[in-house]
């Protein structure tokens, strides 16, 4: 009986959003909702497989190759794993070249509005490489602006050519991310990406892990909310029993020989 009710009032608001009396279908919203979590999950019961769930080294410097436009946000996404709401949400203000580091103080979500992060703990600083340095200043001439009286320390970083949050739609589609792997060789339908901006924060993770961050580290840099999460999404990625013993084997060696 709940079922049918739930599905009545679905459909009944379906008909008053044709109709302009409602702004949102919240029955659906929250289906497609329990839909997503079960594909996380589901995510996370397997391994991320590079060429799979995340580019290659090969194939993320193709995107790069050719991503024209789209490059400082691409480069961005590499090298700090913000989510693709804490992306479209950035601004100006929040990101200090000089100092080498952005903040993360909010995101915007599906429907361009601005709000705060997922949790308390997407709320960080997350350091800039060398290239998200230089990509951001060069960028920064070029960034498309707010109305005239916006200030600009209010500007967001990647807006859509208005200067208004972009969508998920406008990233990726074939101007978007679906142009980039096309033109990359990536994908053979620039309509369709092989890779969406969540893979790109797969790849910062896998990055930071492979550089020597602890887990705690890269929990803090990827804003999870726990330790497990962490864990749970990226353990295999962690140096396993066999490299720690390798590593004791050179701490012996540089002891004693």
């Amino acid at each position: 009986m709940a079922g049918m009710v739930v599905s009545s009032l679905g459909s009944i608001l379906a008909e008053a959003m044709t109709r302009g009396q409602v702004a949102r279908n919240v029955v659906r919203e929250q289906a497609r909702g329990d839909r997503r979590r079960a594909r996380v999950e589901q995510r996370h019961k397997r391994q991320l497989q590079v060429g799979v769930d995340l580019p290659t080294k090969d194939e993320l410097r193709a995107m790069l190759a050719h991503a024209g436009r789209l490059r400082p946000l691409l480069t961005t996404a590499i090298f700090t794993g913000l989510r693709a709401s804490e992306l479209r949400g950035l601004i100006w203000s929040d990101v200090d070249l000089d100092r080498r580091v952005l903040t993360v103080r909010q995101r915007a979500d599906r429907w361009g509005t601005i709000g705060s992060p997922k949790s308390d703990a997407g709320k960080r600083e997350v350091p800039l490489a060398p290239a998200v340095v230089s990509a951001l200043r060069e960028w920064r001439l070029a960034c498309p602006r707010f109305a005239e009286g916006e200030e600009p320390r209010l500007w967001l970083v990647f807006p859509d050519r208005n200067g208004n949050v972009d969508s998920h739609h406008n990233i990726h589609r074939s101007t978007g991310l679906g142009r980039v792997q096309f033109a990359a060789g990536i994908t053979t339908d620039a309509r369709a990406p092989k890779y969406g901006l969540h893979s790109l924060r797969h790849t910062a993770a896998s990055l930071f892990i492979e550089q020597g961050f602890t887990p705690k580290r890269v929990q803090a840099l990827m804003g999870h909310s726990s330790i497990q999460m962490t864990f749970d999404t990226y353990g295999h990625l962690f140096p396993s029993a066999a490299d720690d013993q390798a590593a004791m084997s050179q701490l012996q060696a540089r002891l004693i020989g």
